[in-house]
This record gives structure tokens, C-alpha cells and sequence, in this order.
């Protein structure tokens, strides 16, 4: 088993499925890794970076998935362990809430936000949730995962449909749509507001952030 790989970045590779894949090199070998794309985007810049890695062997193919923590590769490896959740799922699980709100999520059973990842419905999370929340609420503490405070909170009911709606329409992701909404709602004053626009906006004003 391989827990960790220390190396340089030589590229990330995006697939035409939007699967990720970074190519680190170790001692003059090419590690080919496939990450969440929150990693990619958050790649240090320092000569050197650590990844934490987990082996699967599928069809005689082995394939290596690579994380920013190891608290995030072994919350991997527990959602795979789920019956029904794949790899990719369990990574869009990781890139769509973070591992905070994720983890919160499955802890107190909030099928609703875990629903929010794209490729799970409410029956797949009702499973995670049944399978995974005892042993996250245990496992959280020696892993030193911080919770969120805010990972119930949502936009005013009728704003986030226009929200969702227009930014899927403009070719965002479920994905960056949600991360846009998790920071949003951090803001007390824009969880006040009923403006469906003045949350486009602000949604749209991050995302061109990143």
C-alpha cells in the first residue's frame, strides 16, 4: 500500500469525462494520480508536495487516487466502502460539500445537502448516511476534522431554484454551483436578502474568481 507520495508537479491532465489526473514525479518515476478537483485548484506551489494516495485494483487495473490530507483520502476510502458508491461518486461527494460539511452531513443525516452532489439521490444518501454516521462521529474526532457551523443553512427558498437554475444555465457545475452557495451563505447579510439577482451576481463575481 502506498499512504503517501512525495514529488514535483509536472501537470494536471482533465479527461473529456472531467476526471482529473495529476502526474507527479518521484525519484525521475511519473506517478499518474487522479484527484478532486479541489486539490487541482489548490495545488502549493512549493518545489515539493505530499499527496496522500489509495491503491484500487479494478478489472486488473490499478488506478491511484490522490488527496490534499489524509483525512480526506480515508473519508475516501469510507464512502467507497458504502454499498452503491463508486470512487467517482464518493469524489464529487468530497469536491462538491468539502470534507467538513461533508462529514457533518452524514453525521447528522442531512440527506438534503448530501443530495446536492451530482450523481446522488436521496436513496444513496439515506445509505451513506445509516452506513457512515456512527463511524464518522467517532472517527472525526481523532482525525481533528473541524466542523462547519453553517452546512445547514441555505438561500431563501425562493431564491436558490432561480439561482441554481441561471447559473446551470450560464454552464456552471453542480459543483461549483454549490461552492459558490457555501460561501455565500457565510455572509449574514446576503442570507437577509431576497434578491435573486444580487445572489446570481455574487455567485457569478466568485466563481470568476476561481
Amino acid at each position: 500500500m502506498i499512504s503517501y507520495l512525495c514529488g514535483k508537479v509536472i501537470e494536471t491532465i482533465r479527461s473529456n469525462n472531467n476526471r482529473i489526473s495529476l502526474i507527479l514525479e518521484v525519484n525521475h518515476i511519473g506517478y499518474e494520480i487522479q484527484i478532486p478537483s479541489r486539490l487541482a485548484r489548490n495545488l502549493p506551489e512549493d518545489p515539493q508536495v505530499k499527496i496522500f494516495t489509495h491503491l484500487q485494483i479494478r478489472e486488473d487495473k490499478p488506478i491511484l487516487y490522490g488527496f490534499g490530507t489524509a483525512a480526506e483520502r480515508d473519508l475516501f476510502c469510507q464512502l467507497v466502502s458504502v454499498s452503491g458508491v463508486g470512487s467517482q461518486t464518493a469524489i464529487a461527494c468530497i469536491d462538491t460539500l468539502g470534507i467538513s460539511d461533508l462529514v457533518q452531513a452524514i453525521v447528522t443525516s442531512n440527506v438534503n445537502l448530501l443530495s446536492k452532489t451530482p450523481g446522488v439521490g436521496k436513496k444513496t444518501a439515506e445509505r451513506i448516511a445509516l452506513e457512515l454516521r456512527t463511524k464518522l462521529a467517532q472517527w472525526r474526532e481523532t482525525a481533528g476534522v473541524n466542523i462547519s457551523n453553517n452546512n445547514n443553512v441555505s438561500p431563501p427558498a425562493e431564491v436558490q431554484e432561480d439561482l441554481e437554475m441561471t447559473l446551470l444555465a450560464l454552464g456552471y457545475t453542480n459543483e461549483e454551483i454549490q461552492q459558490a452557495i457555501s460561501v455565500l451563505t457565510k455572509d449574514n447579510l446576503m442570507l437577509k436578502n431576497r434578491n435573486s439577482e444580487d445572489w446570481i451576481s455574487g455567485a457569478i463575481a466568485w466563481l470568476s474568481l476561481e
